[in-house]
């Protein structure tokens, strides 16, 4: 996106440029004929990238995983959201919210390579996963597949559908290292039955930073009758991609993860045909069999953060997926590249480009993972997070677009001093 139709969409949405954004615009406009692969190490524009953000001196954050943080560019269109709402109260809930939330959701569905109407915003992925679950017409019996590594909010969500509805739960175990997509398929296949009613995968797991291949397990499934429900809280934001070239069902994510909007914002697709297969959590109002917006009443909600996603998604666009892509890549290539091959380190990511993306995974041998992240963060000042169970034993390293190489070298140190013991 140039400089020029930047900051005209920004006007567009009523706030005004904040500091730097020439210089912002200036940096884009530089790169602007350089290919992705190539630009992804260049420090010297990712530099540019960091210093449009607002970073804790304390301790080098390699856990954006959980919450990526935004920018200071959408962070004060966020700013300006709240004021703004606060100022026009009742008069623009009743007038303008409706119109504006429904044209951000448009946007998140281009975005998505889908409809407008397969898309409605949510408050996170938990949101958007649960809404099915819990809205599935479940008779005692039925089954439902998923696997260990799935996220725990999910699983949970699966154990009271098991509680309240009878249903039988088949968790499978995906591999750290697959010696092919076929042997991931073959996984899920196996254990889907008759009864199978429904199959839930995640895009990439987030434990690990593994992608799976969800068109190959769609494909799978419905031969088989199954639908399926794809975990998409690490992917959309992070890796390009279309919704509607994996053939899944339904599909959730959590925009304050890649994507970088402010907290509580998410998404919701639901393919053309099945919402009349999803009782509602909340009663709505008369609607079609299969409008979307059925499943999404919530009531009154901060409105302000559906705004501020515009902006997410103009920094998104600014910067570019691709670009993106390729540099969160080269991040997770660069550090774990200098720790696989250590004795006494070991690393649960794949090695495999095309089965990750910018998180990873590591572990030291004989060391508790809680253990090594208390020390990652005591000795080495790095943030992270300890993963420890469904046959993953280490810390994920979730990096960002800001993050340095000089930052990962001091992982890198990290793991090859503990690693000695």
């Amino acid at each position: 996106m140039r400089k020029r139709t930047f900051l005209k969409n920004l006007l567009a949405l009523g706030v005004t440029a904040t500091p730097g954004t020439n210089s912002f615009g200036q940096l884009l406009s530089s790169v602007e004929h350089v290919p992705a692969s190539q630009l992804a190490s260049d420090e010297d524009f990712w530099a540019g990238i960091r210093a449009g953000y607002r970073l804790k001196p304390d301790y080098i954050n390699l856990e954006n995983g959980y919450y990526c943080f935004a920018p200071q560019e959408t962070l004060e269109n966020f700013i300006g959201h709240v004021r703004d709402v606060n100022y026009q109260g009742s008069w623009y809930m009743r007038t303008l919210r409706k119109k504006n939330k429904d044209a951000t959701a448009a946007r998140l569905a281009a975005l998505a390579g889908c409809s407008p109407e397969e898309v409605v915003i949510t408050r996170n992925t938990t949101e958007s996963l649960g809404l099915v679950i819990t809205g599935i017409h479940w008779k005692e019996g039925d089954e439902a597949v998923m696997a260990e590594q799935d996220y725990g909010a999910m699983l949970n969500q699966f154990k009271l559908a098991e509680k309240r509805y009878g249903v039988v739960n088949k968790i499978v175990s995906v591999p750290n290292h697959p010696k092919s997509d076929e042997e991931i398929v073959e996984i899920y296949a196996k254990v889907i039955t008759p009864k199978t009613r429904l199959l839930m995968v995640s895009h990439i797991i987030n434990i690990t930073g593994q992608i799976l291949p969800v068109r190959k397990i769609c494909d799978m499934a419905h031969g088989k009758g199954v639908p399926v429900l794809v975990d998409g809280a690490h992917a959309f934001g992070h890796f390009q991609f279309n919704i509607p070239d994996l053939d899944c069902d339904y599909y959730g994510s959590s925009l304050h993860k890649w994507l970088s909007t402010p907290l509580g914002a998410g998404l919701l697709y639901v393919k053309k045909g099945n919402v009349e297969n999803i009782w509602p959590l909340f009663a709505e109002g008369k609607k079609e069999p299969n409008d979307i917006h059925s499943l999404n009443h919530i009531g009154t909600h901060p409105v302000h953060t559906d705004l501020a996603i515009n902006n997410a998604i103009d920094y998104q666009n600014a910067i570019g997926g691709k670009r993106k892509e390729e540099r969160l890549r080269y991040l997770q290539t660069y550090w774990t590249s200098k720790v696989r091959d250590i004795p006494g380190v070991i690393v649960n990511t794949p090695k495999d480009p095309t089965r990750h993306c910018g998180i990873g995974n590591v572990g030291i041998e004989g060391m508790k993972p809680h253990d090594f992240a208390k020390t990652l963060m005591a000795k080495y000042k790095i943030f992270t997070v300890a993963i420890d169970g469904s046959n993953v034993h280490g810390c994920r390293i979730s990096p960002n677009v800001y993050t340095t190489l000089n930052e990962l070298d001091v992982l890198v140190g990290a793991c090859v001093e503990l690693a000695k013991g």
